[in-house]
């Protein structure tokens, strides 16, 4: 039976959490019922620790000089803007 554990107050915290873990199993020494255990906590804890990085990514900004020397905030472009873009490159280079 697995147990409910808190989520780790940062994100280090986290990753070396899940760093131990993967250090226990890469032991092979663990039943598989605590190997099983180990391998949910790890899940959750990916999981966790996608979602705190989701949440910094959308925070991040970018300040950079626009061409009159004036500094500009802009929103770090994600990977869905990226994908977006290419997309509608690939369907400029069909329309020519």
């Amino acid at each position: 039976m697995s147990r409910v554990k808190e989520p780790p107050q940062t994100f280090e915290a986290g990753l070396h959490d899940l760093e131990g873990i993967v250090e226990r199993m890469e032991t092979g020494e663990l039943s598989l019922e605590d190997a099983l255990g180990a391998f949910e906590e790890g899940v959750g804890l990916v999981r966790h620790l996608g979602e705190q990085l989701a949440g910094v990514e959308k925070r991040l900004e970018v300040l950079s000089r626009d061409q009159d020397g004036v500094f500009q905030l802009h929103s770090l472009p994600t990977e869905d803007d990226e994908e977006n873009r290419q997309e509608e490159d690939r369907e400029e280079d069909g329309d020519a």
